[in-house]
């Protein structure tokens, strides 16, 4: 399978940067405009142009199965889509799990259909880790007193919100207690570690592996001091004021059954398994979930009082 890297930093920006974007989503047109037309928005990880490609297996099986043309937008980031879900401009969209809670909490009539994943028999999820140089004397949370430490984002999930609740609950203040680097990407903040601009350093869990394999970090030279539990993947989420509710419900249900390898496959988008590429990698494709799944996320927001947690929406 081709390789897609995960750079994105799973963050919520300004609505600024919303504000900017907006014109650029309504010139494309929106569901209102044209019925036949369904708008699927993401945000850019490397380039748009990788990022349209990941989505291009995704994308045909809804125009085979619903009849309508899916038009796709590059989002400038996360603000952008959940304002454009919020006027109507977007119909679906593929959030971050904090951008995912942020835009639904904010009053917007949006569900999750379905969140990747690449063994069928696992639960849509992915951890953050709290990474060090090999032989590193730190082996966990507690150890990051008086050290220089990278993060993401502030409002990154797996590379700032989830390693701030484990570090408040080893009874540490993050403002305090260390020195903190916003690194600004998964990537950023590894390399930074393996070039020394730090002792230890948050990324999401495939993050590494990609860095190694395309030969930015030698292999064994970090390792992992901490790992979060499960966090559910980032979801396809659906407008329910953009769309008429059957086929909200019917995107729902195409997602949630039949985006995969194996059904995309039977149903002819793609020539076989091992040519069938979805984004980030994914080697199996989307199973459902609910907004439940993301009351996890709820919770942090809740433990932490982040400001990253209401300065959106």
């Amino acid at each position: 399978m081709a390789l897609f890297p995960r750079f994105r930093s799973r963050t919520v920006r300004s609505l600024t940067a919303a504000a900017l974007a907006l014109p650029l989503l309504a010139a494309c047109g929106s569901s209102g405009d044209d019925g036949d037309t369904i708008t699927f928005a993401a945000v850019p990880a490397e380039s748009s142009s990788t990022l349209e490609s990941t989505f291009e297996n995704v994308t045909a099986l809804l125009e085979e199965e619903t009849g309508k043309t899916v038009e796709f937008q590059n989002a400038s980031d996360y603000a952008a889509v959940i304002e454009g879900m919020r006027a109507g401009q977007i119909d679906a969209a593929s959030f971050g799990p904090f951008a995912y809670v942020i835009a639904k909490d904010s009053g917007i009539d949006m569900e999750p259909a379905a969140a990747p994943t690449s063994d069928p028999k696992k639960d849509p999820a992915y951890t953050s880790l709290a990474y060090v140089k090999k032989g590193s004397d730190i082996k966990g949370l507690s150890d990051l007193k008086g050290k220089k430490v990278c993060f993401v984002d502030k409002a990154s999930t797996s590379g700032y919100l989830v390693p701030m609740k484990g570090i408040m609950d080893e009874g540490l203040d993050m403002e305090k207690d260390m020195e903190q680097v916003l690194t600004g990407g998964h990537d950023a903040s590894l390399l930074s570690l393996d070039s020394g601009e730090c002792d230890a350093a948050f990324a999401h869990d495939t993050m590494l592996k990609t860095l190694e394999e395309s030969d930015q970090v030698k292999p064994g030279s970090l390792e992992p001091a901490w790992e979060s539990e499960p966090i559910t993947e980032d979801p396809i989420a659906v407008n329910n004021e953009s769309m008429d509710p059957e086929l909200a419900k019917q995107i729902t249900t195409i997602l949630r059954e039949k985006a995969n390898v194996p059904a995309m496959v039977d149903a002819g988008i793609c020539s076989s398994e091992d040519d069938c590429v979805l984004p980030e990698e994914i080697e199996y494709g989307y199973k459902p979930v609910e907004d439940s799944d993301f009351d996890s996320i709820r919770d942090i927001c809740d433990a932490t009082q982040a400001d990253a947690c209401t300065n959106v929406g």
